[in-house]
């Protein structure tokens, strides 16, 4: 909106407003309109929380350290995506599709997380949607997802082509064109490309969610990532830049820049509030909603394979999951004390601080790695 307001109508004026052409002025801005935003709304949005009883419960079979944390306001993630959107909205070029393809997908997956949260409220036990009813939300919404990107290759604004770190030359197609001559095999040529987009997204989605579990340390890992991102996409929609480092050129997606400082901008305002001691938690409002964000991005710039590095933590976090749970049903022993992984540093007598901030610095290390593999190729 202020971006058509200074740009398209008021630079005729004003040259020096052509500034607001820029992706890299428009991204700074968005990052700092989102940060104070949610610097601003935090107060008044966990007072408003407390006012309606919206809080933590915590489950009887984790740390005893955290139950002194139950009642503190969560679904704090409202904070979040409405800091994230706004700016997005404020400073993005409305005509471009990849602008409401982030809006759309941070403002479902945060429905998601909402449902979620208010039947955890309204039931009074850590127990929300059902995990089976939450995947199939999560994967329609990821599928719109696809669809729409699959929509834009027809106008060169995107590719289903995979960008392979480490090799300059591997780009394998997840559309099976050789079956697009047959239109009743449709399906089967998308369907590689289907479930690898929903895969991506709803992974990155609830690995954020695992990883949300001491205070700051999912936010603090999404600073960093969506850190990385917003490097990532900005090089993908430069031409000499992409072309330098031997990227698909995605031009388009260059708003997404935008998105993605306003995720670092937001993400930043609402640790102000959630760093340790937390006085609020984002919930699965936020998580979800950030995590299926991330996803969207990495699909969008032809990076899902490298948001293995971007997300190391996330994905570390999830991994712990996974192999805990078919560690004790395949063998009925554990491999971790608790899982997802930070509660295995906790029962090992890490203090909660020490964890997050160690965490954080793992965060920072996989992003510069990720960063360096687009020139180790």
């Amino acid at each position: 909106m202020l971006f058509y307001l200074f740009y398209h109508v008021l630079q005729r004026y004003f040259h020096a407003l052509n500034v607001f052409r820029y992706i890299t002025v428009r991204t700074a801005l968005a990052s700092l309109t989102a940060l104070l935003l949610a610097l601003v709304l935090g107060p008044w949005v966990i007072r408003q929380l407390r006012e309606l009883q919206i809080g933590q419960f915590i489950r009887e079979e984790g740390p005893k350290s955290h139950h002194a944390k139950a009642g503190t306001p969560t679904m704090g993630g409202v904070l979040i995506v409405s800091s994230t959107v706004i700016p997005t909205l404020l400073w993005g070029d409305l005509e471009n599709v990849y602008v409401w393809l982030a809006v759309f997908t941070i403002l479902v997956f945060g429905a998601i997380g909402f449902a979620d949260d208010y039947s955890k409220v309204v039931k009074r036990r850590n127990l929300g949607l059902s995990g089976r009813r939450k995947f199939s939300l999560q994967t329609l919404a990821s599928i719109a997802v696809a669809i729409t990107l699959l929509t834009l290759t027809a106008t060169g604004t995107y590719s289903t082509q995979l960008s392979v770190p480490f090799f300059k030359n591997f780009h394998p197609d997840l559309v099976i064109h050789s079956l697009l001559a047959r239109p009743y095999l449709w399906p089967v040529a998308y369907l590689p490309f289907l479930i690898f987009v929903a895969t991506v997204i709803v992974g990155s989605s609830n690995a954020v969610n695992l990883t949300d579990g001491l205070d700051g340390l999912a936010i603090g890992c999404v600073v960093v990532a969506a850190g990385a991102l917003t490097v990532l996409t900005y090089v993908t929609s430069h031409a000499r830049i992409s072309a330098y480092l031997d990227l698909q050129h995605l031009p388009q997606v260059g708003e997404l820049t935008i998105f993605c400082g306003a995720l670092v901008g937001s993400a930043l305002g609402f640790l102000w509030y959630n760093a340790h001691p937390a006085e609020v938690f984002m919930g699965d409002v936020g998580s979800l909603a950030l995590g299926g964000s991330i996803g969207m991005v990495a699909v969008a710039i032809k990076q899902e394979i490298l948001l293995f590095f971007v997300g190391g933590v996330f994905v570390l976090e999830a991994l712990s999951v996974i192999l805990q749970v078919a560690s004790f049903r395949l063998t009925g022993k554990r491999i971790f004390r608790m899982s997802p992984l930070h509660h295995h540093f906790e029962l090992a007598g890490w203090s909660e601080s020490k964890i997050i901030v160690r965490f954080w610095i793992a965060a920072l290390v996989f992003a510069l790695f990720s960063l360096t593999t687009l020139k180790l190729r």
